[in-house]
């Protein structure tokens, strides 16, 4: 059985990590979007999507600038389906990113940076735990404040967020042969 690559199944993973975000977003209760979240210091679900697309976009910019930058979303004007085809956009810009940084024959990004105050990483599968980490712990969000504001997720999106075998596209077992 040949071994993965580990910076083609760190791809992979980035990959099926914003198809979940696919599921929630297509899944979500449109009157959800914009619904003012209880609390002062809250986001809506809109913005906190466009965050999530926003900071995908930082790390791009600050780690990967030859690789371009997708457009910035408003988080006051952002529609559901705006999100949807920018995140989709910002995941696979990032796997390209991933695909450089992690690239055996040494690509063209050489550190991370997360943000323009913090200290910048060397290139490693932590690098993309962290990416993974912040990309969940804003679904985790959504998904919280979807239930407090009255618009649960159905039992059927939470099975197919869950579901990742179902989600992990041919192409992306290519090198994990079981």
């Amino acid at each position: 059985m040949p071994s993965p690559d580990l910076g083609e199944a760190l791809v992979d993973a980035f990959a099926l990590n914003d198809r979940v975000n696919q599921v929630l977003l297509g899944e979500l209760d449109p009157r959800a979007w914009r619904a003012p979240p209880p609390g002062k210091r809250t986001r809506t679900i809109a913005a906190i999507f466009s965050h999530v697309h926003n900071i995908r976009r930082k790390w791009l910019r600050l780690s990967a600038p030859h690789i371009g930058l997708p457009a910035e979303l408003d988080r006051a004007r952002v529609t559901q389906e705006q999100a949807r085809e920018a995140l989709a956009e910002s995941a696979a810009l990032c796997c390209d990113m991933i695909r450089e940084a992690l690239a055996k024959s040494n690509g063209r990004v050489k550190t991370f940076h997360r943000d323009g105050w913090a200290k910048p990483w060397p290139v490693a599968p932590d690098m993309v735990a962290y990416m993974l980490s912040h990309d969940a712990h804003h679904r985790g969000q959504v998904c919280m404040l979807a239930h407090q504001l009255g618009y649960p997720l159905s039992s059927k999106c939470t099975s197919q967020m869950w579901a990742w075998q179902r989600l992990t596209r041919p192409s992306d077992t290519k090198s994990r042969s079981r």
